[in-house]
């Protein structure tokens, strides 16, 4: 089960990635942000009410036991393998405590993100974020003691060829690797995000994902308000405008739904997360694809090729996580 949530998280997620592009062709990119953190947040208020409730309006019913629970315990399959009285060992307050520190990070990678997707071609920064499974990959070693084995090094090289190989590529289109901050703007967003997968592994344990969601989306908007104000208003006729675009609303409902699938196949027992960061990552070819259609981009070509690395060097990944 936790495979095939894993691959409707990465459909879900190139279609996010589509739809935020969209929204940033020539708009401001905090507000777009905020807004997307609002609309998050109110597709997951009846979960975060309910985890307020204390007992929640769905106890007793069939949600209670399924991955829309809003309380803080960890539900399904995981449960069962945990010592009893979880909740006691991790109060309320830690709970939430977990949470913000992932909204934190979740939040950081956004903004670093969205600036640079508004200001690179998509089919540059689809690949670039294809290679997180790699960074994921590389941090279970290093935090966890995993060995990589020959078929995952392979993979790790394939993938770094296929930067190279993009680098080179996107020269044609006065994209400096080495000199633009844009690209250093997606790097860090790539970093943040594999940081985020190693967490959300370590915190799935614990929580349930409907609690995780509903909460860290809350979080993420006050604290997009307070940026807002200190950093985006005092600011805002001197940058580029804000206006509205039916592809914000969008966003939230495809991230919203990509994310779902995503911590809920992270809350199975069974779960890998190199695994499921690898296949989320698919999303690129939506993406890709979706440059190519809807915004007429160039060089599709020498890109082709390049991300032609990357999946490879994803095969290559899977067929050693076996």
């Amino acid at each position: 089960m936790w495979l095939l949530l894993a691959f409707v998280s990465a459909a879900l997620l190139g279609l996010y990635d589509t739809s935020k592009k969209a929204a940033l062709e020539n708009n401001a990119v905090l507000p777009v942000l905020l807004l997307n953190t609002l609309f998050s947040t109110l597709i997951f208020s009846p979960f975060i009410l309910d985890s307020i409730a204390g007992t929640g309006w769905f106890a007793g019913t069939v949600l209670d036991s399924s991955p829309f629970a809003g309380h803080p315990e960890t539900s399904g399959a995981v449960a069962a393998d945990q010592p009893a009285g979880l909740a006691d060992r991790y109060p309320l307050l830690k709970a939430h405590l977990l949470v913000i520190l992932k909204s934190c990070i979740v939040l950081t990678s956004w903004i670093f993100g969205y600036f640079g997707l508004k200001h690179l071609p998509i089919t540059i920064v689809g690949p670039i974020n294809a290679t997180r499974p790699i960074l994921v990959l590389v941090g279970a070693m290093l935090l966890f003691g995993e060995r990589l084995n020959a078929w995952q090094w392979a993979g790790v090289v394939l993938a770094m060829v296929s930067l190279f190989l993009l680098s080179r590529s996107s020269r044609r289109e006065n994209v400096d690797f080495s000199h633009n901050r844009w690209i250093w703007f997606i790097a860090i967003a790539t970093i943040t995000g594999a940081m985020s997968g190693l967490y959300d592994k370590y915190i799935m344990r614990q929580l349930g994902p409907m609690f995780v969601q509903g909460w860290y989306n809350l979080y993420q908007f006050i604290m997009m308000g307070a940026v807002i104000l200190i950093i985006w208003l005092p600011k805002r006729k001197t940058t580029t405008p804000f206006h509205w675009s039916w592809a914000i609303p969008l966003i939230s409902i495809f991230i919203s739904a990509a994310d779902f699938a995503y911590l809920t196949a992270l809350n199975q027992p069974d779960s890998m997360i190199s695994v499921v960061s690898l296949i989320r990552r698919g999303s690129v070819i939506i993406s890709f694809l979706c440059g190519a259609l809807l915004f007429k981009e160039r060089n599709l070509r020498a890109k082709a090729l390049d991300l032609a690395f990357i999946l490879i060097g994803m095969v290559f990944i899977w067929l050693g996580s076996r």
